[in-house]
């Protein structure tokens, strides 16, 4: 017989991280595994320049469960979201739309940090919890489920046995095959360039997203770096040209970016490595398993766009929270993981059918097509309703 929890979590993201903090703030005992070993320094190597915007439900998850007060120093506040459309004969703004928090909130939209500090960040907030376990290193190798508790196998050869198992273990989930529960996945031909960079123009706390074609140019707000303004930069493309753009010289790179920007914040300055991600979109069948839920990249993947990725899936950390928090003796049970997978599943297909559309809509190449989107763009954001409802929606504000 094996060691015994409340849950087990697959996977030590963020998500995965998240969802420890957030259970073992319940009072439940929480081991959480992750076969890699979390890079929590900025220029180490392996670590995730990516970042993260959490959304104002988001944010204040992370506030219940005490993460916040950690990290609220270093995070960027993000009040207005710019929407570009530079689709012309040369790199230039045609549209410009923008989207201020203002006008529904008196808090900004969300707040953006560094993937590698979260994980930093995380992981000690865990170190102090006395019910969670972190073990970076350990993954997990199989799962055997009955109706009562899942047993599951870990790669340092001991089991563990839990009420409920959570896989929060990516887009290759280990626990989601195990469980024989299938996905459908869409490729793009998209890789995403994720780096940091420094610039003379401050951002003034705006996030601005550039469509040309390829796939957006995206700009979102961190705190000044070596006392110049600084920001993250997503750079999505077909394939074979995010290959070109990563392989340049840092110079020949910087001007392309510079371009790309369509020179809104002056010359863009490299601040940190270039790192590389292939974009898919996928979905699973199914949100759960006997003892088992999915979360996060387990349950969804969608191209990085609209900050909705990890947004999405703290969506699912919060439904699954409450309805533990409604029935803490039916915790993992089939009640709970139907009524888990009703909540989500409708609202998950939909984002992704939308952020799916965002997509290819910023991929058009041809002329004509370019100037069809400009126009769209322009129609929709200046009918009165529009920007207040989709900044309600698609941003998750309440």
């Amino acid at each position: 017989m094996g060691e015994t929890c409340d849950i087990l979590i697959s996977g030590g993201g963020i998500a995965g991280l998240t969802a420890a903090a957030a259970f073992g703030a319940r009072g439940l005992k929480v081991i959480c595994v992750d076969p890699a070993l979390p890079v929590t320094e900025r220029n180490a190597a392996g670590s995730d320049l990516r970042t993260t915007a959490f959304l104002q439900p988001a944010q204040e998850l992370l506030e219940d469960c005490g993460l916040w007060s950690r990290m609220a120093g270093d995070a960027a506040p993000l009040q207005i979201m710019r929407i570009v459309d530079a689709g012309g004969e040369r790199p230039e703004p045609r549209v410009v739309k923008d989207f201020n928090a203002a006008d529904i909130s008196g808090k900004p939209f969300g707040w953006n940090l560094p993937n590698w500090l979260l994980r930093r960040e995380i992981s000690a907030h865990l170190d102090a919890l006395p019910n969670v376990d972190f073990r970076p290193g350990t993954a997990t190798t199989a799962l055997f489920t009955r109706t009562s508790e899942a047993q599951v196998r870990l790669s340092d050869g001991t089991t563990a046995e839990a009420r409920l198992v959570v896989a929060a273990d990516g887009r290759g989930s280990p626990m989601r095959e195990a469980a024989g529960i299938k996905v459908k996945t869409t490729r793009y031909g998209q890789k995403a360039l994720a780096f940091a960079v420094t610039h003379k123009v401050p951002h003034e706390n705006v996030s601005t997203e550039i469509h040309r074609s390829g796939g957006p140019f995206t700009l979102v707000p961190l705190p000044d770096y070596q006392g110049k303004p600084s920001s993250a930069v997503v750079w999505m493309e077909r394939g074979p040209e995010a290959q070109r753009l990563l392989d340049l010289s840092e110079a020949d790179f910087e001007g392309a970016m510079t371009e790309r920007s369509c020179g809104l914040f002056g010359h863009l300055t490299l601040a940190s490595r270039r790192t590389i991600w292939p974009i898919i979109s996928q979905s699973a069948q199914r949100l759960y398993g006997e003892r088992l839920a999915l979360i996060a990249e387990a349950a969804h993947v969608v191209p990085p766009i609209g900050a909705q990725g990890l947004n999405m899936s703290l969506g699912d950390l919060r439904a699954l929270l409450k309805l533990a928090d409604a029935r803490p003796e039916g915790l993992g049970d089939a009640q709970m993981l139907k009524a888990y997978h009703k909540a989500r599943h409708a609202e998950i297909m939909l984002r992704i059918r939308g952020i799916d559309l965002l997509n290819r809509t910023s991929m058009l190449a041809p002329r004509p097509l370019r100037d069809l989107r400009a126009f769209g763009l322009n129609a929709l954001y200046s009918l009165a309703p529009v920007p207040r409802t989709l900044m309600q929606m698609g941003l998750g504000v309440k």
